[in-house]
């Protein structure tokens, strides 16, 4: 007997929430559920490179050559990131930038990753060109000819994805998106 379409509709759906990916379409884009995309506030933060400038006039430090960023079950790889912290108005200009980025203070505005990015959290990992993180809005955008965002067999492709990291929010948009879905073993 083949199952109809509102079985085989039904059946996707239960994948998806299965899989903490129920999307939501849209004319913009894809809109799922991320919980492995999230940011650790209270987790130390290693960092590895390279090289490591300082430009204290600019309020950043970047980290260039085989950058490896480890938090928790979060893990970033990229050629370059450069750390961009909040101009502090009453220090000695160019001096909190040196002080922030020597003593791995939590003053950081925002984060710029070029060349290849790659982020695994968890079973969540999530490919592109480049990508931006806001520390205040906690918004994570990840661009490129191809993002690819996958979870065991389960993989999304766009353009563009943005990531609410406080809840886990996604958003694919900017191109064409594709979805890939495989469903859970049957169970005998």
């Amino acid at each position: 007997m083949r199952p109809s379409n509102s079985a085989r509709l039904l059946g996707m759906a239960s994948a998806l929430l299965l899989m903490g990916m129920a999307p939501s379409w849209g004319q913009s884009g894809v809109t799922s559920q991320m919980s492995g995309l999230q940011l650790s506030g209270d987790k130390p933060i290693q960092i590895e490179s390279d090289k490591l400038e300082v430009r204290q006039t600019d309020s950043a430090a970047i980290f260039s050559g085989n950058v490896t960023v480890t938090q928790g079950p979060t893990l970033l790889k990229a050629g370059k990131m450069t750390v961009y912290y909040v101009k502090d108005a009453n220090a000695a200009k160019g001096a909190a930038a040196g002080a922030s980025a020597m003593t791995g203070s939590s003053n950081i505005d925002h984060l710029v990753v070029e060349n290849k990015v790659y982020i695994k959290s968890n079973d969540q990992v999530a490919t592109g060109d480049d990508a931006t993180f806001d520390m205040k809005t906690q918004v994570m955008v990840l661009s490129g000819k191809e993002v690819v965002l996958s979870q065991g067999a389960n993989i999304l492709k766009g353009c563009k994805l943005t990531v609410q990291m406080k809840t886990g929010l996604a958003q694919f948009s900017g191109c064409r998106v594709i979805m890939s879905i495989t469903p859970p073993p049957k169970s005998n």
